[in-house]
């Protein structure tokens, strides 16, 4: 097969692209997945005899991932918006407790008002290390956010580091 198209010099390319109109960019496209529907997954996990630590990746790190995947798109504004519904509990005070720590978290750092949900008194527990080996526990209780050790979550800095 044989080329049959007109070569263009860089010049000519360049003035194309110097003439053609820019494109607008597609409107932010909404969450695909909000904390209630994440909350409701992990019940649902937890009923089929999911761990803990199972439903804290997807719950919470999950959760975290969207929220991160939304504000690159479109925003903090937008991205609060995942967290407008109260979450359903989901059987575990540690999870609802590490949920609320979430959205509070991340209204204060990505400058947005903290949901009312979150603020629940009841959305607290005993001492939970979630994925976090015995080995690093006194790291966590050093290094845990005031949201989450307020909750009773301790975590370490690196807990809520996703690539």
């Amino acid at each position: 097969m044989v080329f049959q198209g007109e070569i263009l010099s860089v010049a000519a390319l360049l003035d194309a692209a110097r003439s053609t109109p820019a494109a607008t960019p597609p409107a932010p496209v909404g969450p695909r997945h909000t904390v209630s529907q994440n909350a409701a997954a992990c019940r649902a996990l937890l009923a089929d005899g999911e761990t803990l630590d199972a439903c804290w990746r997807f719950g919470v790190l999950q959760t975290l991932d969207d929220y991160t995947s939304v504000l690159r798109r479109g925003g903090p504004d937008l991205a609060a918006t995942m967290f407008d519904d109260e979450p359903p509990r989901t059987g575990s005070t540690q999870l609802d407790a590490a949920l609320a720590a979430l959205a509070e978290y991340l209204a204060d750092r990505d400058g947005w008002p903290t949901p009312a949900w979150a603020r629940d008194p009841s959305r607290r527990t005993t001492t939970w290390y979630p994925a976090v080996p015995a080995i690093f526990r006194a790291e966590a209780a050093r290094e845990s956010p005031e949201a989450f050790r307020r909750r009773g979550i301790l975590i370490t800095s690196r807990s809520l580091a996703r690539a």
